[in-house]
């Protein structure tokens, strides 16, 4: 039996990817490849980095960036991979326990439905699969290949998973996987991470480029606590979907029958960048082994964050890592990065 582990379990390691592609970053690229360092710099702190790079040549120049840090190179493990993007949440694999042994699943990365470069990306999987040397496995229903993220994905390792309605069963935009009803995701989820338990939340927040990925909206911080973001203003444009989040959320249970613990975290002041409004999210937040990286924005609501975030993690060290320069490129720290149990 398949178990998706949650994210507070023992880690093996963070599967980091350095940006190479300057057009996720149009004109901040040169501020996004220090912004990495710093955050590769965090998570060498406390555990093994797998840090995949477009090459040698590549190798070499994070390799000096990492040292100017005085980054430990001892704890990362390069892996040469050539790559579209560097979002590692959605492209790598998700890795599983099957008894007491991994596997790697690949679920057919195709660019969030929505951009056609992603063939190279499609190969990470297989290559970090035999890197960790654990099994890979393609993931099919009734046949057929199936597209899933990591960001879609929030499991508290019970038994448990939330997803979003607006990402995976919107019929027209962004459509992963055509047709695709609730029962047919919830016999995915129970055939390959032995979820018995799925909630539903509605819709996104505002910008964000995957159409809904639950990693900026609901968070698991134990096996029965969820953190949801809330937006205080009332003509905010997010305010009716995350009330309407938080409300299914009251309404849920667990896998167990009892109803979840539900804490609330700010969303920071719109971000606005070339007209775009980001979506920036305290949730998109990373937990590694003994700390919790929380992305901040320059904004007040930052320390409202840091401060109920601390209280949800009283055994890990809660540290914030400046996004607002990574949240040009759509996402930040937990949509860049994915956890590899041991």
């Amino acid at each position: 039996m398949r178990r998706f582990p949650a994210e507070w379990e023992n880690q093996q390691g963070i599967l980091l990817c350095f940006p190479h592609n300057g057009n996720d970053w149009p004109g901040k690229y040169g501020a996004i490849q220090w912004a990495f360092v710093e955050f590769i710099k965090k998570v060498a702190t406390y555990e093994q980095v797998f840090l995949v790079v477009n090459s040698t040549l590549h190798q070499e120049k994070v390799s000096g960036m990492l040292e100017m840090a005085t980054v430990d190179l001892k704890k990362i493990t390069f892996i040469i991979q050539k790559t579209n993007r560097s979002w590692m949440r959605d492209s790598g694999p998700i890795v599983v326990k099957d008894g007491k042994n991994r596997e790697a699943l690949n679920f057919n990365f195709n660019g969030w439905a929505k951009y056609s470069n992603y063939k190279l990306d499609r190969k990470l999987p297989k290559a970090i699969a035999k890197v960790l040397e654990v099994p890979m496995k393609q993931v099919v229903y009734k046949g057929k290949p199936v597209v899933l993220e990591g960001g879609a994905l929030e499991v508290n390792g019970k038994g448990t998973l939330i997803t979003s309605e607006e990402c995976l069963l919107h019929p027209s935009i962004q459509v992963r996987n055509a047709n695709f009803t609730k029962a047919d995701y919830e016999a995915i989820f129970k055939e390959y991470f032995g979820i018995t338990n799925t909630i539903w939340v509605g819709d996104g927040i505002i910008g964000d480029d995957t159409h809904g990925h639950i990693d900026d909206l609901c968070r698991f911080v134990d096996a029965e606590t969820i953190v949801t973001v809330v937006e205080p203003d009332t003509e905010h444009r997010n305010y009716k979907a995350l009330q309407d989040n938080l409300q299914r959320l009251k309404k849920s249970v667990l896998e167990n029958g009892q109803s979840p613990k539900i804490i609330t975290l700010p969303m920071p002041k719109d971000i606005v960048f070339e007209g775009l409004t980001l979506p920036a999210s305290y949730a998109n937040f990373l937990i590694l082994n003994n700390c919790v990286l929380v992305p901040t924005f320059n904004d007040p609501a930052d320390r409202i964050a840091l401060n109920t975030l601390a209280t949800c993690f009283l055994d890990r060290e809660v540290i914030g890592i400046s996004a607002i320069d990574l949240i040009w490129g759509f996402g930040t720290l937990h949509c860049l990065s994915q956890q590899i149990p041991v």
